[in-house]
């Protein structure tokens, strides 16, 4: 079992620490990159949807994007989600993340009218194209986005385009990641298929995925590698004791809305940043969201 197991990977779509005004506190991020190498994370996703990709110029994501490869320096992964609705930015900051270093994209479809089947195909091939020697990551999240990259679609996709390389599925149940995995791993056993939300990882590397790309690990990194080493280690103990803590934790998620700012509130309470700022118009936690934090947090050990 342990070799089976040794790929498994959690990956952590980072938090862009704010200041008020919005713009990204550069120190704030830099402490957040480094609590994550710290504590073993085996990347770091930037500018995904917990790090409020939708909030940026053009200009404020390349300055995050040369910032994170300076301070991460090749010490773990890095992914950069290059999502836009204008194909040609897609492109451009793309190619930008490439040339200043990082190691792979990450990109949702279009999301404001959905594509039919071909269209989405179309879509992801021509960017394949483009950007033909950097590596992509499908994201699909259709409760954000209103629809599905099917299982079929991105089988299609990776016949025809090698450097698609990996695909995080952000969806509640693992219904649709496991027929990704029957459908896809067979005939390509080296492509990366992440769940989305943390209670998703044991789940996912026992259906024959490849982990997670999740929120919680912003705030309890250290947790999480234990949890893949707990695989490694085949220790089914430590795998359900870890299962049930997330389970617990997953209650961030349910807060407020959106989660955003109730996830950075909860790494604000545990001193991990120094301030819960999101984008504008992102609600601020009150008093009674903040109690419900702490006593989530106090009841898993985490304060």
């Amino acid at each position: 079992m342990g070799g089976f197991y040794m790929k498994a990977k959690y990956i952590t779509p980072a938090v862009t620490v704010m200041d008020k005004n919005g713009n990204p506190d550069w120190e704030g991020c830099g402490k957040v990159y480094e609590h994550l190498i710290q504590g073993g994370v085996d990347g770091i996703l930037l500018l995904g949807s917990i790090g409020e990709f939708f909030a940026f110029t053009m200009s404020q994501k390349k300055e995050l994007i040369r910032y994170a490869v300076k301070e991460i320096a090749h010490r773990t992964q890095l992914i950069v989600g290059t999502t836009s609705m204008i194909f040609e930015e897609i492109v451009e900051l793309s190619r930008y993340a490439k040339q200043e270093g990082a190691d792979a994209v990450i990109i949702l479809p279009p999301f404001y009218f959905p594509l039919g089947a071909d269209s989405l195909e179309n879509y992801y091939g021509m960017l394949a194209e483009e950007l033909s020697d950097q590596l992509i990551y499908l994201y699909n999240f259709p409760d954000r986005t209103g629809y599905d990259l099917t299982p079929e679609i991105t089988l299609r996709l990776i016949r025809n385009h090698k450097n698609i390389v990996g695909y995080k599925d952000t969806q509640p149940g693992m219904d649709h990641t496991r027929e990704l995995i029957k459908l896809i791993k067979g005939e390509f056993p080296n492509f990366e298929i992440y769940s989305g939300f943390d209670d998703n990882f044991a789940h996912n590397i026992l259906a024959g995925g490849d982990g997670c790309i999740a929120g919680l690990s912003n705030l309890v990194p250290e947790l999480c590698h234990a949890w893949v080493d707990a695989f490694a280690c085949e220790d089914m103990k430590k795998i359900g004791r870890f299962q049930q803590k997330i389970d617990r934790l997953m209650e961030l998620y349910q807060v407020g809305t959106p989660f955003v700012p109730f996830i950075k509130e909860a790494m604000t309470i545990k001193g991990i940043i120094d301030s819960p700022c999101s984008s504008r118009p992102f609600p601020v936690a009150g008093e009674a969201e903040k109690e419900h934090i702490r006593a989530i947090l106090a009841e898993t050990d985490i304060l």
